[in-house]
């Protein structure tokens, strides 16, 4: 087992090394493998950034996250300047379709509407975060209604048995209706994402619990 120490160091040289991070605000802590970020950032891109080179980090069990985002945005960007962007990054976004809407609330982004799949809605949410001038982005995006199917929980681990970075052995799945719930240990959060994201690809799934826990060696 490391050292609270050394995951310490090794998360603060991975925050160093992500070019999407600015490490100078940014505070490390680590007790019992659980690493708790505290700082500023401009942006909740940013915010993202620093979470998942945390999480990158072999060591790490879980993050609590403390980082706040500062009210003004760090670009003199006016509301109609973000609604404008916000809106032409949506259309040239080719996996998002034109479903999803916004709204503008100063410099916080509001998605609505419905898509067909979780990637859809994990991309236009990206897409904007990347936005100049977007502080925060809230997604109230829909998924289109699932039809329940007898074989989703079948299907599912077959999935996981073709998966090389997933120990299907490890992975149980339970299904009530379109609702996934998944439970047991796994190596990494690489794995634990990996998990989620094959459960996700289901046509019949609208909803995935994800009650994995990382199991450190």
């Amino acid at each position: 087992m490391m050292s609270d120490g050394f995951v310490k160091q090794e998360v603060e040289e991975e925050l160093q090394w992500d070019p999407q991070v600015d490490d100078a605000g940014i505070g490390v802590a680590v007790e019992d493998a659980t690493v708790r970020l505290s700082g500023e950032v401009d942006s909740e891109s940013e915010k993202e950034a620093v979470l998942a080179s945390a999480l990158r980090v072999r060591g790490v069990r879980a993050v609590i996250d403390e980082i706040v985002i500062r009210r003004s945005p760090g670009h003199r960007v006016s509301p109609a300047d973000v609604a404008r962007e916000v809106d032409a990054t949506l259309r040239s976004t080719s996996v998002v379709p034109r479903t999803v809407k916004s709204r503008i609330e100063g410099h916080d982004v509001v998605l609505t509407g419905e898509v067909d799949w979780e990637f859809q809605r994990r991309a236009a949410r990206r897409a904007v975060q990347r936005v100049r001038g977007v502080r925060r982005v809230v997604s109230e995006l829909r998924l289109t209604p699932r039809v329940v199917a007898d074989d989703t929980q079948t299907r599912i681990r077959d999935a996981f048995h073709r998966h090389a970075d997933i120990d299907a052995s490890e992975v149980h799945v339970d299904v009530d209706g379109s609702r996934v719930i998944l439970t047991g240990t796994v190596r990494s959060w690489a794995e634990k994402w990996a998990a989620a994201n094959a459960a996700w690809a289901s046509p019949h799934v609208s909803e995935v619990d994800n009650r994995l826990l990382v199991q450190l060696s």
